[in-house]
């Protein structure tokens, strides 16, 4: 009987880790902050575009980590971000030249590291 008792503990165990494991790779869980995550406000140029740089990103795990480098890019005027979690990356669109510097900084105020940043002009 106390053998069926420990079975019944761990299965319980099990199955709730399972679920939060789950939870978490979503990006649903508690990584970053996360629980119910905010969504970011599509950022406008005020200006023409000028050009694109591109920030391949490191460290994103979830959906709230996302939106925190999101924000962080899109507090810089004249930069207009957009972060693609699944490819580390973040688009920056700028109506003004942002330098690589401005972009790091942001990125890594977020809590997050750049590897490269590449430039397309308009």
């Amino acid at each position: 009987m106390g053998d069926l008792v420990i079975i019944a503990a761990v299965a319980v165990g099990l199955i709730f880790g399972v679920r939060a494991t789950i939870k978490h790779m979503k990006g649903q869980g508690g990584c970053c902050g996360g629980g119910k995550v905010p969504k970011t406000a599509k950022k406008t140029l005020a200006g023409k575009k000028i050009g694109e740089k591109i920030v391949t990103i490191r460290g994103m795990h979830c959906e709230n980590c996302k939106n925190s480098v999101e924000r962080q890019l899109n507090w810089i005027d004249g930069a207009a971000a957009k972060v693609n979690l699944r490819q580390n990356r973040a688009v920056v669109a700028m109506d003004r030249m942002v330098s690589d510097e401005e972009l790091t900084a942001a990125v890594e105020k977020a809590g997050f590291g750049v590897e490269r940043i590449e430039f397309k002009e308009a």
